[in-house]
């Protein structure tokens, strides 16, 4: 089907955002069985054990993430959530990254940012952006760029009948709304989610003069936020953020932004439009969407495994993990583990709502968090608004859960009316 969006190409859409595509093949696209099984057993097994989580379940295939694939290193994974809590609590010994991040280096990474800080280089910098992510600043994202966004990408097919959703909505609505914030054009929109940890040499070359302009003239937004602020170095002395640093946070929240936000929601639709009374109760009461969503990023989170470094000797319920050492927290797994809930592999919005990986945790906890469920509660409320009798195409191929360590659905395809 060829794009007809006057907002973006959707072809382009389609092959950027495709789990078992080039892009995110890497990290385990292909993969297309359920791994609750195997995580299951292996934390029955033990809930930390020697070895990398895929490697673990079997998989041969040649993928990385987060912490892999780094040969050189003894790994671990943890399975139970008592061990990844532990380990997020404790931050001194499992550190997000081998090595402390030199921000006088002048480089701009993805890793060289707060991804890979630790202690109160981690707080400094964190506390830069924090007030623009935090709960209190939802409206501002929902009111400047997630609404108008949303009610757009309806407008492009509303009077249709039918849509595919992870592409013509899921995947667009982050994208945009991250992209939007930091004053990037619509028609360069994608070329930021192609180039963002393929080429970030190129990313930076598109926000190179946008970073120069908000210097001069601050505006409403995220980018603004960054060229305006000081963080304190271990002396107390302030200094303003130098370019190098602006594109590393830029890098980092530009991925992080048009990345994860489009799996989760898709995984949420699905959920719900393959439990027709499901979405008919929160069709019914919006108070239940939020539930919905919460239980959505504990029954299947979209990345399923995060890692950390040993920054000296542990042990970890029975294990002993040596100093340099990675351990991968499978996230996906402690979610479902059944020391924690009742029937953890039931998709259930009735549970009792307490506090998930789904956003990981500790002083890493996803600075977005509170961005991505705006744009997951107003696109849904929106579609239930606009789209009468939403519900999955009879005609079409129901959508199923894909990939490994970026985990999402395939094609939504709904009919309304």
């Amino acid at each position: 089907m060829t794009s007809t969006n006057p907002i973006l190409d959707l072809d382009r859409v389609r092959e950027i955002f495709d789990l078992a595509g080039s892009y995110l093949v890497w990290t385990g696209g292909k993969y297309r069985d359920d791994p609750y099984p195997l995580w299951h057993d292996l934390r029955q097994r033990a809930p930390v054990q020697p070895g990398v989580v895929h490697q673990l379940m079997g998989v041969t295939d040649d993928i990385g993430f987060h912490g892999l694939p780094e040969p050189d290193r003894e790994h671990f994974s943890a399975f139970s959530w008592a061990a990844c809590d532990a380990a997020y609590r404790d931050p001194e010994t499992f550190a997000s990254s081998p090595e402390p991040v030199d921000v006088e280096s002048g480089q701009a990474t993805i890793t060289n940012s707060l991804l890979s800080m630790g202690g109160a280089q981690h707080r400094r910098y964190r506390a830069l952006v924090q007030p623009s992510f935090g709960p209190a600043r939802a409206r501002w994202w929902i009111e400047n760029w997630i609404d108008q966004t949303v009610h757009a990408l309806i407008d492009c097919f509303e009077a249709q009948g039918r849509a595919e959703l992870n592409v013509e909505f899921c995947a667009a609505i982050p994208v945009l709304t991250i992209t939007g914030s930091f004053g990037v054009p619509v028609d360069q929109a994608l070329d930021i989610r192609e180039t963002v940890s393929r080429q970030p040499d190129a990313l930076i070359e598109i926000i190179k003069p946008i970073v120069a302009a908000r210097r001069e003239h601050p505006q409403n937004d995220l980018i603004s936020v960054l060229t305006h602020s000081e963080v304190s170095d271990e002396e107390g002395a302030t200094h303003r953020l130098s370019d190098a640093e602006i594109y590393s946070f830029s890098l980092l929240l530009l991925a992080a932004g048009s990345g994860t936000t489009w799996k989760q929601m898709g995984i949420a639709l699905t959920a719900m439009l393959s439990r027709p009374e499901v979405l008919a109760a929160v069709a019914a009461d919006r108070n239940l969407l939020r539930p919905a969503i919460e239980e959505t990023m504990r029954w299947m989170p979209t990345d399923p495994m995060f890692s950390r470094w040993l920054a000296q000797d542990a042990e970890l319920e029975g294990q002993h993990l040596p100093k340099g050492s990675v351990l991968h927290m499978c996230i996906g797994a402690a979610n479902r583990d059944p020391a924690r809930w009742d029937r953890p592999d039931e998709y259930d919005i009735s549970r009792p709502l307490k506090p998930t990986f789904g956003f990981g945790g500790g002083p890493h906890v996803c600075l977005g968090q509170h961005v991505a469920r705006a744009e997951m509660t107003v696109g849904i409320n929106a579609l239930l608004d606009r789209l009468p009798g939403l519900r999955l195409d009879p005609d079409a191929e129901p959508p199923t859960f894909g990939g490994l360590y970026e985990r999402g659905a395939t094609a939504i395809p709904v009919v309304f009316g």
